[in-house]
């Protein structure tokens, strides 16, 4: 039987977990799932906030149903309408002929592209700081768009002070029978929910700051997100988290090095660089070859630690195959406050270094470190000294910042 876990007594936790989805929107790997969190509050009407993809509809009603019997829905409020929040609605206009889909007016319009029509009596539209009346409990809302979609929103219960905050605050992960993150060890959500915001909101820091504003006057018990953990201690760590992803400020000291190599000459220099980092007292230094970790991984280690490192062979007058769409999503989410090295391999002709220099040279919230370091073939003692000579330099920075 169906034990129901409570965020407060009249408040459940409804979610369900998906360990068998392999890649979020088809191309971001799930190695540890990923879990579709819902809530329903009990009152005088009956609320539930988000729904779940799907094809998990199945375990998401028998949870619905061991919380509430045979009592109607009155209302579930869409947060945000992509597929793993909105699958269940259409479910749920069948099974309660009474149910209101609450939105806003992007939410509505937007649903019906996703081939949800929901019929205009059954459609709540509400605005910025409308309230909807439960009983005990009062809802109100706040709009956050493009956090990450142009129509998201967020929940938040005036009673008992807590923020049903959507996909701010998120994480990849199913919960291993831990549901809030005083329960948890948090070493692995902690990693997810920063490759979640890294590869999902990085891009949008402007409007992440600004529903921080919006929400810093508010008093907040607990964070309900829809993806991972429930926060409901130490919340000003997330937050202070969240402030730093949105600045693209780094969390701690360290040196992400990553290369592209065919022959193995670009792999030894990356090799050499990571020493000499290590020898300079860097502990976290980590060595990444581009051909085997997926982006998303490299995007939450540039994303926490201060400085970076971008090796390259060279392939037809450009960068390694797999480094060129890093360059180019990393361009495209304007990273800045990092220190960046540029080193690489040629044989007879070049290009990989000069398009990591290009990339770098665009963006002007980067400082780069001493001079690209381009060899031809195999490392002679002459280019390890120059790389050596590299690595000090970005041990330098590094160690002036403590």
């Amino acid at each position: 039987m169906y034990k129901s876990t409570k965020v407060r007594d009249d408040i459940v936790w409804i979610g369900v977990n998906d360990r068998k989805i392999e890649k979020w929107e088809s191309h971001i790997p799930l190695d540890y799932g990923v879990t579709y969190n819902s809530y329903v509050i009990l009152d005088e009407k009956i609320c539930i906030i988000d729904g779940v993809e799907e094809g998990e509809n199945g375990d998401f009603f028998r949870k619905l149903e061991a919380t509430i019997g045979d009592k109607q829905v009155d209302y579930i409020i869409i947060n945000h309408v992509e597929p793993d929040h909105s699958g269940s609605i259409n479910s749920l206009l069948k099974m309660y002929p009474n149910i209101k889909v609450v939105g806003n007016t992007k939410s509505i319009s937007i649903l019906k592209l996703l081939n949800i029509n929901i019929p205009d009596d059954r459609t709540v539209i509400v605005k910025e700081k409308d309230v909807l009346d439960l009983g005990k409990h009062k809802l109100t809302f706040y709009l956050m768009p493009m956090v990450h979609w142009p129509e998201s929103m967020a929940t938040y219960d005036m009673t008992d002070k807590i923020l049903f905050s959507n996909d701010a605050f998120g994480s990849f992960g199913a919960l291993d029978g831990a549901i809030f993150n005083d329960e948890a060890n948090l070493n692995i959500f902690e990693n997810e929910m920063r490759r979640y915001y890294s590869n999902i909101v990085g891009k949008l820091g402007a409007p992440v700051n600004a529903i921080l504003k919006k929400l810093s006057s508010v008093e907040i018990s607990c964070i309900c997100p829809s993806h991972g953990l429930i926060w409901r201690k130490n919340i000003d760590k997330v937050i202070e988290k969240y402030q730093k992803w949105a600045n693209i400020e780094a969390e701690e000291e360290g040196v992400v090095i990553i290369y592209g190599s065919m022959y193995g000459h670009t792999t030894e220099m990356a090799e050499i660089l990571g020493r000499q980092l290590d020898e300079r007292g860097i502990k976290n230094v980590y060595i990444y070859d581009s051909s085997k970790v997926d982006i998303s991984y490299l995007f939450s280690a540039i994303w926490k630690y201060k400085g970076l490192m971008i090796g390259t062979c060279t392939h037809y007058n450009m960068a390694f195959p797999k480094i060129e769409p890093l360059l180019q999503k990393l361009e495209n989410y304007g990273l800045k406050n990092r220190y960046l090295g540029i080193f690489g391999n040629m044989l007879w002709s070049g290009g990989g270094v000069k398009r990591v220099k290009e990339f770098a040279d665009r963006l002007t919230g980067l400082e780069q470190i001493g001079e690209p370091i381009e060899i031809k073939g195999h490392v002679t003692p002459n280019d390890k000294e120059k790389l050596i000579e590299l690595a000090n330099l970005m041990a330098d920075k590094l160690i002036a910042d403590r």
